[in-house]
């Protein structure tokens, strides 16, 4: 059967390009782009016709609202601001505790410390996302919110997740970067939460090259959003939004320019074609390579949901992980051992402790550092998984028969690997 399956060298595919909405990028980014060039207005609060606001972001935040069912939305720089802001506008400071997930991307931690809370470290489970029954272990009096990370196109159980941290009285923030277009039991991401928010950074998949945005239904944390990221300004068209009742306070500049929220625009009205070309390919890939001896696939609480951009192969043995990856990686398929998160306790922040000046950090009366919480050994379970998986990504340029030649090369390799 191996002679049958195996890849051979002389019959290597070139790799198929990786990407998701950049790789969309055309004609409709362009159009929306010159209308903004033309108009000689890239800044979204006001241009050449002071009756008239440029309308590009609005625009944006508009239709972001309708695709994913929610009342307000904000248009920022990044989806790392997005996350700040949504922490200032929930009134996380100093004292504060919010659990998130020890597995993460670097602002899903700096975030929380850039207003003054502390991070409290969770274990993911076999989804690679939040473990629902980690609030109840860690919750303390000073607790006062949960940040869920939708990993790589696979919604966290916002529903067990939704109920535990509600009936403690807990805040919901539900971290959408990497998942914009994903759904949970039918309905979108970033509707399950107090406060949500997305990101179109370079490799998302909707992208403006760097912007972000928040989401929620509730009025004053889309007016205390709107404070944070405008230097404290509530200026007239979010007036005319929701009419100002929070005190003015100092904030920073997190704005989105109009030509960012014309190429974000675009990217947003393309999600869906994007996520049904990934899940085509990637039902595809999964058709070559069901019932494989020992190779297992990431948990997907709701498969219907999954956006279908990344595969992940789970191994009951450590020992096959790196030969198959490095086999697969060698008949050009796209692969890795990682992504581009890592725990946050390996990462030299987290080591240190400190903050750009030690007074502002919120470790800074830990008598050694780093405690308990932060440290490796105190995650098993998340080294564990992490240690376990072949990640193979799914872009928009991929062809059915890349999928077919990825699927019968994890069948070749895992004959040798696996055997």
């Amino acid at each position: 059967m191996l002679s049958q399956c195996r890849v051979m060298p002389d019959t290597l595919r070139p790799r198929p390009v990786p990407g998701l909405g950049c790789n969309a990028i055309g004609q409709e980014e362009e159009e929306l782009v010159l209308d903004v060039l033309r108009r000689k207005e890239p800044f979204r609060y006001y241009g050449l016709n002071p009756d008239s606001p440029p309308p590009m972001a609005a625009i944006l935040e508009k239709e972001m609202c309708a695709y994913i069912g929610t009342d307000y939305a904000l248009a920022v720089s990044s989806g790392t601001a997005a996350l700040e802001i949504a922490y200032a506008a929930i009134g996380l400071g100093p004292g504060d505790e919010v659990i998130v997930p020890a597995w993460s991307w670097v602002s899903c931690f700096t975030a929380i410390v850039r207003v003054g809370a502390r991070p409290v470290l969770c274990e993911i489970d076999d989804t690679l996302n939040f473990d629902p029954a980690e609030i109840a272990r860690l919750v303390t009096p000073r607790t006062k919110a949960v940040s869920v990370i939708h990993y790589q196109g696979v919604a966290a159980e916002m529903d067990l997740i939704q109920k535990e941290a509600h009936r403690r009285g807990l805040f919901v923030v539900e971290d959408c970067a990497q998942s914009i277009g994903t759904t949970y039991r039918g309905r979108q991401i970033g509707t399950w939460s107090d406060v949500a928010i997305y990101s179109f950074q370079y490799n998302k998949v909707a992208t403006c090259g760097e912007g972000g945005m928040v989401v929620t239904r509730d009025q004053r944390i889309y007016e205390r959003a709107v404070r944070y990221h405008d230097l404290g300004n509530y200026r007239p068209f979010h007036e005319a939004v929701v009419p100002s009742r929070e005190k003015p306070f100092a904030g920073g500049q997190f704005r989105l320019s109009e030509i960012s929220s014309a190429v974000a625009l675009a990217q947003v009205r393309k999600v869906d074609a994007i996520k049904a070309h990934c899940r085509s390919v990637q039902a595809r890939v999964l058709a070559k390579i069901e019932g494989l001896a020992g190779l297992n696939l990431r948990r997907i609480p709701d498969s219907d949901g999954d956006f279908g951009f990344e595969i992940y192969l789970m191994f009951g043995n450590l020992d096959h992980v790196a030969p198959f990856h490095a086999k697969l990686d060698a008949l050009n398929v796209n692969c890795g051992a990682r992504t581009g998160t890592y725990p946050q306790y390996n990462r030299d922040y987290v080591k240190t402790g400190l903050l750009h000046h030690p007074a502002v950090s919120p470790f800074k009366d830990f008598k050694e550092w780093p405690d308990e919480g932060y440290r490796a050994e105190d995650f098993p379970r998340t080294e564990d998984l992490t240690k376990r998986y072949v990640a193979l990504p799914i872009g928009w340029l991929y062809t059915a028969e890349d999928a077919d030649y990825i699927g019968d090369s994890i069948v070749a390799v895992h004959a040798e690997v696996c055997r």
